[in-house]
């Protein structure tokens, strides 16, 4: 089940983007700031999304193993990713950015 709710945050969240006319891409230069939708929850909702499928296959295949590439995962996207997304969101967004940040949490 997590998996499924998953893919459907990533699907939801990269519509959304694509409706907006911003970038999916993670080194890519943001042109809005999408606020609404899952981005109302998560300011990383596609993030979450893999984390979901990837904790979906760590249940289903029970065993130790994929907890721990849950877990280092996380830990990779959060250091080598969304620190640097957000930074760029917040010099290209300023007040608008750090108010978002502010109302809604990085994760969930």
């Amino acid at each position: 089940m997590p998996a499924a709710v998953g893919v459907a945050l990533i699907l939801w969240a990269a519509a959304l983007m694509r409706r907006q006319g911003t970038t999916l891409h993670p080194h890519g230069q943001a042109t809005v700031l999408v606020t609404s939708g899952p981005f109302a929850f998560s300011r990383n909702p596609i993030y979450l999304g893999f984390a979901l499928v990837l904790l979906g296959l760590a249940a289903g295949l029970g065993s130790s193993a994929p907890w721990a590439v849950l877990t280092a995962w996380v830990f990779a996207m959060e250091r080598l990713f969304i620190r640097r997304e957000e930074e760029a969101l917040a010099a290209r967004f300023g007040p608008a950015f750090a108010a978002y940040a502010e109302r809604v949490r990085r994760w969930f």
